[in-house]
């Protein structure tokens, strides 16, 4: 995912996805809702952020959770911030994704 997600297409990236996934904050909001949500919002903010990446710099697996440390720039000389990514998956697709910023 982290790979298309860096290739920006929220095409390929929402394939990994459940039709009803969504992306929240950590135990909070909901940001962006379903494949359609999900999709709309990643393109909205690849074309604001043309050159927004996202490394993994660590990553935990237990059962039907993923944790993920990433560092992610909006632009090479630009905004950086560190996230921790929560997948919740169902069978091998994505249900939810929680972000703690």
């Amino acid at each position: 995912m982290i790979e298309v997600y860096n290739a920006q297409d929220a095409d390929a990236y929402v394939a990994f996805m459940t039709d009803d996934a969504c992306e929240a904050g950590y135990r909070g909001a909901v940001l962006r809702e379903g494949r359609k949500g999900v999709r709309s919002g990643l393109k909205a903010m690849f074309a604001q952020f043309p050159q927004n990446r996202a490394d993994i710099l660590a990553g935990w697996c237990l059962r039907e959770t993923v944790v993920l440390h990433e560092k992610v720039a909006r632009a090479p000389d630009g905004d950086k911030f560190e996230v921790m990514s929560i997948y919740s998956f169902e069978g091998d697709k994505v249900s939810r994704v929680e972000f703690i910023r």
